[in-house]
């Protein structure tokens, strides 16, 4: 038997382990069962290529638990240790196995898919062990080895009576830990963190119902047959090439990832690289509704398929973080205990990548079938306008694929809606006027005065819809977005210059007065001359001041400065209708008064600006008119 102290250069290694260097206790299940993935695929290498000499069969992972005995048992059938290795690997902490591994056999071992990358892995079991043991035998012709620790430096190493191949290692789970004796809890942990490790890992059995014989009696009864209980899945969709899958097969793997989302994905993008970076996955474009906070932090980060984290922010782009699915890659650099990203030069190489995937992949969906992109547009566009807004390569590609609807459900990119515009909706300096509105039914009445008119209004209401026309408007510089609500629409557009107002401009001058002795000062009185059917008054709101009023309001205020910004509007008032003739010929002031409140009520309620008292004192007065 020999005996001696684990070779730490950190004194007090086991509590610094157990309280700073993996904050998450749950993970040691992660790692030990990783640790015994390594060992299977490290054989499975070294079969394959004449090193080790040894039937590789069906190794499986079983994770056992003893409540009783307050023990849990994580056993291998991979190729095990020698005594003399496990001095090495596991006595000397943050030697890595994996590393040297890898190292030894760079060349060949590339594809082999060893996860190990740090030698604390089989450490991280003292957080919930008071005493761990592993009986190891190599697939070596050699005896096995027994190792105990109880979480001091002190050890013991001596020989074992095992006579398989492989690595068992023996919690036993200290006072503060028996949580971990549950079977829900470890099977929760399985289906956490190893739901698609490479090798099948067990838990406990499950009863199977055999078939019925074809020929067996009425009164047969099925038999019943006690089984393995498989609790992995080896071999996930994004492990496999893109022409093995069909949609089905992706579909079925979004409810296996997403077993409690019960809508379909509207389709699903397969990343596959294996140069300058390792990284494969699988994204899915869900539905999505106008809360993007809600709907983050739902993509998967795997490690050569042992799950990570579903934090993935610096490794997806950030307007991505709304999709859902799994990214898998090997050379994704994390801290030690695999809970957090480290800075690094391959991350912005990876997020680029899979900007560019994603923007490549939404282009050909758009030319294989437009009719049905258009479809999924309203579901999908709060992701693809984000990241028009925040990545600039993302940017740059969208122009191919963003579409821009009509309150009439016509579709068009920027390019076809220049051409359709140019020769009806320009200004009076020749830059191209693009009319939208931002809520189809607030603002039914200016939409359709813009399209009698024959204006093509957008229907352009997402969000961050003020922040992305800004950013369009300054990349083009001969085009504008005007909301159809907005400083009238007749200012800014070519108008019929035959329009001729009934009043005078002394009249006009005396109705502009008595209007502004009535309506309050956040109101700015325009007289315009338009059909007499129009509306005698419409309100208005600068579109400038509208707007940036809208920035503020979706997180734009802290950049420019806006803070509370006040209201202010345009009331137009039609200078032709019989309306504006009455309040200019009426000289009861009383009466002026009120024909002036209750048309400038009437333009308030058609924009929602009406309310509380303001409402309560229109309706009384409407009353008092049908009286």
């Amino acid at each position: 038997m020999t005996t001696g102290k684990i070779n730490v250069s950190v004194e007090n290694i086991f509590p610094l382990i157990k309280k700073f260097l993996y904050s998450d206790h749950e993970i040691f299940l992660r790692e030990l069962v990783s640790n015994g993935t390594d060992a299977t695929l490290k054989l499975k290498h070294l079969i394959s290529i004449g090193e080790a000499k040894v039937e590789y069969g069906n190794p499986i992972i079983e994770i056992k638990v003893d409540k009783e005995g307050k023990k849990i048992h994580i056993i291998d059938q991979g190729l095990g240790m020698t005594a003399d290795e496990v001095e090495k690997y596991i006595n000397q902490v943050a030697f890595s196995g994996a590393e040297e591994f890898l190292d030894k056999y760079k060349d060949s071992a590339k594809d082999s898919g060893i996860i190990g990358h740090f030698g604390l892995g089989f450490y991280s079991a003292f957080m919930v062990a008071e005493k761990v043991e592993i009986i190891t035998k190599s697939y070596k012709d050699e005896p096995a080895a027994h190792w105990t620790c109880d979480g001091s430096p002190e050890f013991t190493l001596e020989p074992a009576d095992k006579t398989s191949r492989g690595t068992e290692i023996i919690l036993h789970i200290a006072e503060d830990s028996l949580e971990f004796l549950e079977d829900s809890k470890i099977s929760g942990l399985l289906n956490k963190y190893n739901k698609f490790m490479p090798i099948p890992i067990k838990f406990g059995t499950k009863t199977e119902t055999l078939p019925k014989p074809e020929n067996a009696p009425e009164d047969y009864i099925n038999e019943t047959v006690e089984i393995d209980n498989i609790i992995n899945n080896p071999n996930p969709a994004w492990t496999k090439q893109p022409t093995e899958l069909s949609d089905e097969d992706y579909k079925n793997f979004y409810r296996e990832l997403y077993p409690m989302q019960f809508e379909e994905p509207l389709f699903n993008i397969h990343l596959n690289v294996d140069y300058p970076f390792n990284l494969t996955g699988i994204l899915y474009f869900p539905k999505l509704g106008s809360d993007m906070q809600i709907q983050k932090d739902k993509i998967q980060l795997y490690q050569n398929q042992v799950y990570v984290t579903d934090n993935v922010e610096g490794i997806v782009p950030e307007f991505l973080t709304m999709l859902k699915g799994v990214i898998d890659s090997p050379d994704i650099p994390l801290n030690v205990s695999r809970s957090g990203l480290q800075a690094d030069g391959a991350v912005k190489k990876i997020s680029n990548y899979i900007t560019r995937k994603v923007a490549d992949k939404l282009k050909a969906l758009f030319n294989e079938n437009r009719a049905d992109f258009e479809a999924k547009w309203n579901d999908i566009k709060i992701v693809l306008e984000y990241g028009m807004l925040s990545e600039d390569k993302f940017y740059e590609k969208a122009g191919a694929f963003v579409l821009y609807p009509t309150v009439d459900d016509t579709y068009f990119t920027l390019e076809e809606l220049k051409e359709k515009l140019k020769e009806n909706q320009t200004d009076k300096d020749g830059k191209l006027v693009i009319l939208y509105a931002g809520n189809k039914d607030a603002q039914h009445s200016y939409i359709e005065t813009a399209k009698d008119k024959g204006y093509e209004v957008l229907l352009l209401d997402s969000p961050i819809i003020s922040h992305l026309i800004q950013k369009i408007e300054g990349d083009n510089s001969g085009l504008t977005f005007v909301r159809v609500d907005s400083d009238h629409i007749d200012n800014l557009i070519k108008k019929d210059e035959n329009t001729i107002s009934k009043l005078s401009d002394e009249e006009k001058e005396t109705l502009k007065t008595s209007l502004e002795a009535y309506i309050p000062k956040a109101y700015s009185v325009q007289l315009e001359a338009m059909d007499s059917q129009a509306a005698p008054f419409i309100i208005t709101q600068p579109e400038f001041m509208r707007r940036m009023k809208e920035m503020s309001q979706s997180g734009g205020g802290g950049m420019f400065g806006m803070g509370n910004m006040p209201e202010m509007y345009n009331l137009v008032v039609n200078t032709n209708s019989d309306l504006a003739s009455n309040i200019l010929n009426t000289e009861d002031k009383s009466t002026q008064e009120n024909l002036v409140k209750q048309a400038l009520d009437l333009a308030k309620l058609s924009q929602n600006l009406l309310k509380g008292e303001e409402l309560t004192a229109f309706v009384k007065r409407s009353f008092d008119l049908i009286k």
